[in-house]
């Protein structure tokens, strides 16, 4: 007998996931979230155990359900609590791999492990930086070892070896930290360019909160406004940490860049990082050699070169050539409406700022869940910009006046404001 459609089908169990089932039950949705794993957590659930958050404990919590550490255990722990909290887990699926996602006479049929699920509407919550990305490179009989940031399990491999770290991002800083924590004999550090981060001594959770970006949003400051902030704030620490020749040239423009915070064991040990302007353009043996030509001998070659998108289980030709979170905002109108497919939603995309709030993504699947049952209006004109923290507010808002209402601005203004830097958010 076939299966009556869904009015929602989520894929994936990630933070993404488990939020908008949330909400699409608060919304009287018949919903469904299918995992892969066996366990909850998506992205998450695959890191080590070392991996922590850009941002506040605070800035994490969904409601009254705030992590208990920052780490990949905290995190992991922390969703398994909101399931526990709102009473998702008859809602989830795991061990269920989606094979297919199909477009069929109006519906979508999304093809699993254990048969055809039917849907008039479809989410994909795994999420734009899903799967590690290592750079190709020319290997001849390569010996020596490499371990993407997803794969070092036991940074106490670091002590009294000699590393190289690849990439520019937040996963590089990551690497070149835990290289200092645990002792290693020496760090080499190999880049093309290196992305805007705010250099502190004080820790991620502390440097990284939203909260003076939520207040100068709400108190009227324009994007541009908040730019020339950041950039003379920036520009003096470079200064005074000495790190002028890894200063980005093109000025930081919120709309576009994330800006994380500088790890404090990187910028302490700075100078003695060998850094090197240049590209892995060969591995043979236990030699790497640069763009610059230089040829290096680590012990240990460590990708910090961050996630690309795999939707290759969307049977939409167009998403499934998508490989960065750019790519796929381009491919999307209404925030995360699909452009190349109808009822389908991928609300990552407009994420993929100033740190991760799970605060954004209950907004966000508010407003979808809305949108699903007609009482908001997403249209369908690409956004080009990132809609970072509070800035999501003033394009949702009007879009969503069920949910907002005609007094939102001062409401949420009040909200930024006056809520304690360590409090978090109400539930919205």
């Amino acid at each position: 007998m076939a299966r009556a459609p869904l009015d929602l089908v989520i894929v994936g169990a990630g933070i993404g996931g488990i939020v908008s089932l949330h909400y699409a039950r608060q919304a009287g949705l018949q919903a469904v979230v299918l995992e892969r794993a066996g366990r909850i957590g998506g992205l998450w659930a695959r890191l080590p155990a070392w991996q922590d958050i850009q941002i506040g404990l605070q800035d994490w919590a969904l409601g009254d359900v705030a992590p208990a550490g920052a780490t990949q255990p905290h995190i992991l722990a922390s969703v398994q609590a909101w399931v526990d909290r709102f009473g998702l887990a008859d809602g989830i699926r795991l061990n269920t791999p989606v094979l297919k996602a199909s477009r069929v006479g109006g519906l979508w049929e999304v093809q699993t492990s254990d048969g055809v699920v039917p849907a008039r509407h479809l989410l994909a919550a795994t999420g734009a930086h899903n799967v590690p990305f290592i750079p190709a490179v020319n290997r001849q009989a390569a010996t020596l070892r490499e371990l993407h940031s997803s794969a070092l399990r036991d940074p106490g491999e670091l002590t009294g070896r000699r590393v190289l770290v690849v990439g520019g991002g937040a996963s590089a800083f990551d690497l070149l930290d835990l290289a200092f924590e645990h002792g290693a004999a020496e760090v080499a550090w190999a880049f093309r360019d290196v992305r805007w981060f705010m250099p502190t001594t004080k820790s991620k959770q502390v440097a990284g909160s939203i909260r003076g970006f939520a207040k100068m949003q709400m108190s009227g400051m324009s994007t541009d406004q908040q730019n020339d902030l950041l950039r003379a704030d920036l520009q003096a620490r470079y200064a005074k940490f000495g790190l002028q020749d890894v200063q980005p040239e093109r000025p930081l423009d919120l709309r576009r860049d994330q800006l994380v915070s500088g790890r404090p064991r990187m910028l302490a040990n700075f100078a003695a990082i060998q850094r090197h302007r240049a590209t892995v353009e060969a591995i043979e043996g236990d030699t790497v050699t640069l763009s610059s030509g230089a040829r290096l001998q680590p012990d240990l070659l460590l990708w910090g070169t961050g996630y690309r998108t795999d939707l290759s289980w969307l049977d939409v030709p167009a998403l499934q050539a998508v490989r960065t979170a750019d790519e796929l905002a381009a491919r999307c109108g209404g925030v995360f409406r699909s452009l190349d497919a109808d009822d389908l939603y991928l609300p990552a995309v407009v994420l993929d700022g100033i740190g991760t709030s799970t605060w954004s993504y209950a907004l966000m699947a508010r407003t979808l869940m809305s949108h699903i049952r007609g009482t908001a209006r997403l249209d369908l004109e690409p956004v080009r910009e990132r809609l970072v923290h509070f800035a999501a507010l003033e394009y949702l808002a009007p879009r969503d006046p069920a949910n907002f209402g005609a007094d939102w601005r001062r409401e949420w203004t009040q909200l930024a404001l006056n809520t304690p830097d360590d409090q978090p958010y109400p539930l919205p």
